[in-house]
């Protein structure tokens, strides 16, 4: 509502109500117009930190498997939106077959999570595996690649217009109250990104595998001889950056509406962006790096234009690694000599 409105508004009230004892005071417009301005500021704060959420989904792949075998996974965005595809046609399966409310959502993040894994294991065995004794710019042309084929691939299975995603999260009662600042699907998003984060964390501390995880990440031939199996740590963290990424993808297609085959790639480079931002290799830092790109984005867009919402985050990341080029939180190499 704009200050117009209010004072259209405040200008009947106190037409309706010339004849009472109290007169109408220009205080309670001025009281309206800030509750106004806090409530658009709400909205901006919890929308920045929904994108921030989804960013780091996807930015948490990149930076564990950054952490353990030095390769950025250029193709990871392309996971996340193959998660969102297939999301959708297991949505629409369950719909024809009566299935509806939470049952479906559940049912669709199962499905997507699964399909992604498998497909984060295999690039992982027929892209990067053959190539992790070559020189570091061949990984990185076979990424590029990979990314390139998936795009295209999904592009003629699918087709190249933008296909109607369904909302998977049902309005719940009790938001409706703020349902103007923020709404169901938001709160679905940075819970369950919340949750996710959370069990990353207790499974890197203290499982098995988490720690065989932070050895290989500390040193892989150590590890190696300490009777690691690398290899089946290498390809865990591939699925389970994958099953983050393809989340993150069902969610947010949800949360929007529609999808198509191009919605990786700008999703990736954002996510990569959040991990350069928080420094590579950490995953704290990810999760940091994501939440000040979305809340950049956010505000933003709110405050100043949409049309320079990317160029305020890029601004942003070059600043910081201008004075931080590890980033926020990552932490300099120290160069043998």
């Amino acid at each position: 509502m704009t200050e117009l409105e209010i004072s259209s508004l405040f200008q009947k009230k106190c037409r309706a109500g010339a004849g009472r004892a109290k007169p109408c005071k220009r205080k309670s417009v001025e009281d309206a117009h800030k509750r106004d301005l806090m409530d658009y500021f709400l909205e901006l704060f919890l929308g920045g930190l929904t994108r921030g959420a989804i960013y780091a989904l996807i930015a948490l792949g990149y930076t564990m498997v950054y952490g353990i075998i030095e390769l950025i996974n250029f193709a990871h965005g392309e996971i996340y939106m193959i998660g969102a595809f297939t999301a959708l046609i297991a949505a629409s399966v369950l719909t024809l077959n009566g299935f509806t409310g939470l049952s479906v959502l559940f049912l669709s993040l199962s499905a997507a999570a699964i399909w992604a894994g498998a497909y984060g294991f295999t690039i992982e065995k027929i892209a990067y595996k053959p190539l992790r004794g070559a020189p570091r710019l061949s990984p990185l042309i076979s990424a590029i690649g990979m990314s390139i084929f998936l795009q295209n691939y999904v592009l003629l299975a699918q087709t190249p217009d933008f296909l109607p995603f369904p909302q998977l999260v049902p309005e719940f009662e009790f938001m409706e109250p703020v349902a103007h600042i923020f709404g169901s699907s938001e709160l679905v998003i940075i819970s369950t990104a919340a949750i996710l984060m959370a069990v990353l964390t207790w499974y890197i501390k203290f499982t098995r595998m988490g720690k065989a995880m932070r050895a290989t990440a500390q040193d892989r031939t150590m590890a190696l001889l300490a009777g690691v199996n690398v290899n089946r740590v290498i390809s865990t963290t591939f699925v389970i950056g994958s099953t983050l990424a393809a989340v993150g993808g069902v969610l947010i297609a949800s949360h929007v509406g529609q999808i198509n085959f191009g919605i990786g790639f700008i999703a990736g480079i954002k996510a990569f962006t959040a991990a350069v931002l928080g420094g590579i290799g950490s995953i704290p830092g990810a999760v940091l790096g994501s939440l000040i790109l979305g809340w950049t984005e956010s505000f933003a867009t709110g405050y100043i234009s949409s049309d320079y919402e990317d160029v305020f985050a890029f601004c942003l990341l070059v600043l910081i690694l201008i004075f931080r080029p590890a980033g926020l939180l990552g932490k300099s190499k120290a160069q043998k000599v």
